[in-house]
């Protein structure tokens, strides 16, 4: 295995097509670690949230040149203020975190991945601070084996559970299959959107005018006085670039509910791999009376997707109906 570290963005670049193809083999396959999505991050360096970083991406491949792991990462201070090497993707906005490679190949690879950061050519690093990465992922058991089998000291936490929504592909058999109280709630808000004094109406963006979407989206994220803190100028152009990147790839899925002709609420999601991964959303407090659990319900299920989707992941925000917890953890390896 022959170990090398990328350190700029036309290096970067030029591992696209390899980058995705083992990205679909990986034992990891999530939007945020798409060739796509991981550029356009650091372009932005998450919306400002790191001011200070290097590229630090380190690949690995086989006797035959092969690419058979990838170790998305970037140099820069930790939230302590240590010299560390996290994922690229870290913290705020990128929900899923890890490396990139096969299953059976990852425990060789992240034992060479320690290796080789114990050498000359990968400078005096030695602290691995790691974040959002699923608790069920192979990468903490045979991250945590390698760290032993070399003496590096090795620590993990949970972060904060992650819900998901296993889909039944069909809004009817969904809806007769949760509970009662929240199936005669769902129906009685879509009956009362039906009934609606004004017109209303949801879509999905096509992309046509992506950028006065994404700003119009934005403006209803900032109707939270905590969203609107959050979007700094830098990272609403972090949002504009990763929609654009994401919208290329054909993942993207914006959608918006109008009242009267009038922007009211927006969801921003990832249709990607029969899935549909719950980004964020924006909502217009004052229209607060308007029932929107019937229409962002049912744009879940009767919205356009490349295939049928069969999992609701919400990656940030958490669902009172979610039917399974998943641990997101944080890993240290000094």
């Amino acid at each position: 295995m022959h170990l090398a570290t990328i350190r700029s963005l036309p290096e970067l670049d030029q591992l696209k097509k390899e980058w995705n193809d083992l990205l679909a083999i990986s034992a990891s396959h999530v939007p945020f670690l798409r060739h796509e999505y991981i550029t356009a991050w650091w372009q932005g360096l998450g919306g400002g949230e790191w001011s200070d970083a290097e590229l630090f991406v380190i690949t690995a491949r086989a006797d035959d040149g092969r690419l058979i792991g990838i170790a998305p990462l970037f140099e820069t201070s930790n939230l302590k203020g240590e010299p560390a090497l996290m994922l690229l993707g870290s913290i705020e906005i990128s929900d899923y975190l890890d490396v990139i490679a096969r299953p059976h190949d990852l425990p060789a690879f992240l034992e060479a991945l320690l290796e080789y950061l114990e050498g000359e050519s990968a400078g005096a690093i030695d602290l691995l601070d790691w974040y959002n990465i699923l608790e069920a992922s192979p990468t903490i058991p045979a991250l945590q084996a390698a760290a032993e089998k070399l003496g590096w000291s090795y620590s993990q936490e949970p972060l904060q559970h992650c819900p998901y929504i296993p889909l039944p592909g069909d809004w009817e058999k969904y809806i007769c299959g949760i509970d009662k109280k929240q199936r005669h709630e769902i129906r009685r808000k879509m009956r009362r959107a039906d009934e609606y004094e004004q017109p209303v109406r949801w879509y999905f963006a096509d992309g046509t005018s992506l950028e006065q979407e994404m700003d119009a989206f934005m403006d209803l994220m900032a109707c939270d006085p905590d969203k609107a803190r959050f979007l700094t100028p830098a990272m609403r152009e972090q949002m504009h670039t990763i929609a654009r990147s994401a919208h290329a790839d054909g993942w993207l899925q914006l959608a918006f509910v109008e009242v009267n002709g009038e922007k009211a609420a927006g969801y921003l999601n990832f249709d990607y791999m029969n899935h549909i991964w719950y980004i964020t959303r924006g909502l217009i407090f004052a229209s607060a009376g308007f029932p929107w659990a019937g229409f962002c319900w049912v744009t879940c299920f009767n919205g356009p997707t490349k295939t049928g989707v069969n999992h609701l992941i919400s990656c940030v925000e958490m669902s009172s109906t979610s039917t399974a917890l998943v641990p997101l953890t944080a890993a240290w390896l000094a």
